[in-house]
């Protein structure tokens, strides 16, 4: 039988525990169990916090924010609109990729609550994962308006009712990256897949009626693995806080892949 371990610097220890439930009622009572990792430390851990859900709102943000700022100030995480808007407080709650900020508490069902980074990321400190390399992927697609063969318009550039439909499903995405670190062909090839999130978003450029650089866009996705490593096990649908498809897009493109090679 094969056996398998991990490194030694990859293995989680048990780290501090903070508070406890004197005094509080068994129907206020909240625990967490939070991933912890500093650059200098040898080892990640995971510290417990117990706490009184009376004392802070009702998503893990609000959660998070009062460990922050009332027990435990050395905590680190991103955040900012509070709205499911900005997609920074992106992160691993009780085993899915989700926005800590739209995560309601009482959705939660472990009776320890685990809050990990996003998976299979770089970890800057903490909750913070390095999306550099993410952010890099999106620029390579060019993610903006190429409509070289148009006239300069006087004013915006129209489109009817039914264009602008077919943006939909498609320009809500937030760059969260909660699909593509679901995505298990992300994980393993990373560096040269591009991951449902930009081929989401390459997508959504490529079906705008105000864009005419169809063929250099689907030139740039013309490689065996920046499009081709999807296999559509639904992770990217599944985990997607905003409820998109981004398998779904990623079909379509294949299909316009197709079609044109057809039409040679």
């Amino acid at each position: 039988m094969a056996e398998f371990t991990l490194p030694k610097n990859s293995k989680i220890q048990a780290g501090k525990t903070f508070g406890d439930f004197n005094g509080i009622p068994k129907e206020h009572q909240l625990s967490m169990k939070i991933y912890r990792w500093h650059p200098g430390d040898d080892l990640p851990r995971t510290d417990t916090y117990h706490l009184d859900k009376r004392q802070f709102g009702p998503m893990v943000l609000d959660a998070l924010i009062h460990i922050k700022n009332q027990v435990d100030g050395t905590l680190t995480f991103r955040r900012s609109c509070r709205e499911g808007i900005c997609g920074s407080c992106a992160m691993n709650i009780e085993g899915t990729n989700t926005l800590a900020c739209i995560k309601p508490l009482e959705e939660c069902k472990s009776k320890l609550v685990p809050v990990y980074p996003l998976p299979h990321m770089s970890v800057i400190k903490d909750l913070v994962p390095d999306l550099t390399h993410f952010y890099q992927q999106y620029a390579s697609i060019r993610p903006w308006l190429r409509p070289k063969a148009y006239p300069q318009p006087v004013r915006e550039r129209l489109q009817t009712p039914e264009e602008r439909k077919r943006l939909d499903g498609l320009y809500e995405c937030i760059l969260c990256a909660c699909c593509s670190t679901s995505c298990p062909s992300y994980w393993w090839n990373g560096d040269r897949y591009l991951g449902p999130a930009i081929l989401l978003q390459a997508h959504r450029w490529i079906v705008d009626s105000r864009d005419n650089d169809l063929m250099n866009r689907l030139d740039d996705l013309e490689d065996p693995f920046k499009l081709y490593r999807c296999h559509t096990i639904m992770n990217c649908a599944r985990t997607c806080p905003k409820g998109l498809n981004p398998a779904k897009a990623i079909a379509e493109i294949k299909l316009l892949m197709l079609a044109r090679h057809k039409d040679k």
